[in-house]
């Protein structure tokens, strides 16, 4: 973007029963003793997954495997939809909460029977018949509403979905409004994977991450689904929907890169497609050669007006019209792109984590001026943006402030970071700490610590008083 799990234990019971058999006319008598295995009470599932941060986030008690998303858009704005969360739980349940604000909500079933429920702030707590620890359940909640950002807790901006000055809507959530938009485990330490359907009226583009497997023609409307068939976390989830919207192939970028290349564009885009769009391609080997293969099975942005920055939404980034036509635009591209590997595939067990998946996607702002002019160019950019932190006064990047999260510090120090650790351990080890560490946690998650482990690992250098320093203290460090 520019701008553990906690399990609810119960006491252990562990009783026997004895008995002794017997009468007068018997010489003996037998005592059988039988043990009864320990047994986990049924208890409420937590209602945080255990963030430092943001400690209502997420959720506790269960695992979600797929959400299974079905939006039905009308042209008056609003939104009728369904949802279905396939989830298997982690401890013996008597209640669990999902993340979830506004909306009205019309039904809700656990495995099919109709189950109570109660909305407690952003938390919707669910009372189902007993769930066993290990048995997979399903969650549908049927709701409406008109959908609308939400302010979140770790910037001064609204997230969420969003209109467009021109009618057109789009998601951009993180860190904390995939649940403005639907029910989930709001953190990106439950990952799932995705199914979408959304229903425009003819003539309207319904677009989410991931690859379009059908669209349904109707009488008055048009249904698209899509598949992410690789595990994501809900802030990553997006819909776009524009009247006259199109899917536009890149060729150039997908013969270049062999990953499939598409861009979600408005009207007056479709046949102007931005230059620095056909460069995607480049990014993607520029960037593989770093980090190692791309960790999808497509890429593309959607353009969309009305949003002043850009996020990296999983296999579709959502770039506002200003980035787009911006002097600076290739390199936000490639900003968001590298995001796909940090950030989205390599995501984050703790928010305040943020400067592993800032710092690593502004460092290959950085990449790109090396691969575009050289060696001596990169050394002078490195020094340009030292500078420019140096006056800014950015503090430590492991310690963003909770209230003001993707702060400067983050994206430059943290990109500095990575610079000058290359420097520490020479670019062979950079590039192989780089590489294991994108291949070693792709689809999974991670904290500073993972990174710095693997960094160690692969130089044989204990790197503790460069990282102290470099992420904990007060200035930037010289040299």
């Amino acid at each position: 973007m520019r701008w553990i799990i906690a399990l609810v234990i119960g006491l252990v019971a562990l009783f026997a029963v004895s008995c002794t058999t017997g009468g007068e006319d018997e010489v003996a008598s037998t005592t059988s003793t039988v043990s009864v295995a320990a047994v986990e009470p049924f208890t409420p599932g937590a209602a945080g997954i255990g963030d430092a941060y943001y400690p209502l986030l997420g959720n506790g008690g269960y695992d979600v495997r797929h959400y299974d998303l079905d939006f039905a858009y009308n042209v008056d704005g609003t939104v009728d939809a369904d949802v279905i969360i396939t989830a298997v739980a982690t401890q013996n349940l008597s209640e669990f909460d999902l993340d979830f604000v506004g909306w009205q909500m019309d039904a809700l079933a656990v495995d099919g029977v109709d189950a109570p429920f109660s909305r407690d702030g952003e938390e919707l707590v669910i009372s189902p018949s007993r769930i066993e620890s290990g048995d997979p359940f399903t969650v549908e909640i049927a709701y409406n509403g008109s959908p609308e950002p939400k302010e979140s807790v770790a910037l001064p901006l609204p997230v969420g979905w969003f209109t467009g000055p021109n009618g057109e809507q789009f998601v951009v959530a993180e860190p904390d409004a995939g649940h403005s938009w639907f029910p989930s485990n709001d953190h990106p330490l439950d990952k799932a994977t995705f199914s979408f359907a959304v229903t425009v009226p003819t003539g309207y583009l319904g677009a989410a991450n991931g690859e379009l497997v059908a669209a349904t023609e109707g009488d008055t409307t048009t249904t698209y689904h899509w598949e992410m068939t690789y595990p994501m976390a809900p802030y990553l989830a997006t819909v776009v929907v524009g009247d006259g919207w199109r899917i536009v192939e890149d060729p150039v970028s997908t013969e270049a890169a062999g990953v499939a290349v598409r861009n979600i564009l408005p009207p007056d885009l479709v046949d102007t497609m931005p230059p620095a769009l056909e460069e995607t391609g480049e990014m993607i080997l520029t960037l593989e050669e770093a980090f190692g293969p791309y960790p999808f099975d497509r890429y593309g942005i959607a353009v969309v007006d009305g949003f002043g920055s850009a996020l990296e939404n999983q296999t579709l980034s959502v770039f506002g019209r200003s980035m787009v036509e911006a002097p600076f635009f290739e390199y936000v591209l490639v900003h968001e792109l590298a995001h796909q590997w940090f950030g989205d595939s390599v995501s984050l067990a703790q928010w305040r984590d943020i400067w592993l998946n800032e710092g690593f996607a502004t460092y290959a702002e950085l990449l790109w001026v090396e691969h575009l002019h050289g060696a001596a160019a990169y050394r002078e950019e490195v020094a340009n943006r030292t500078e420019a932190a140096l006056v800014a006064g950015y503090g430590p990047p492991g310690t963003p402030p909770p209230g003001d999260l993707f702060n400067g510090c983050v994206y430059q120090r943290g990109g500095l970071l990575l610079a000058a650790l290359r420097d520490e351990i020479g670019d062979d080890d950079f590039f192989v700490t780089l590489r294991t560490y994108a291949g070693r946690f792709a689809d999974g998650n991670v904290t500073t610590d993972d990174f710095i482990g693997v960094a160690e690992e692969v130089s044989g250098t204990d790197l503790g008083a460069f990282f102290d320093e470099w992420l904990y203290g007060e200035h930037l460090p010289e040299g």
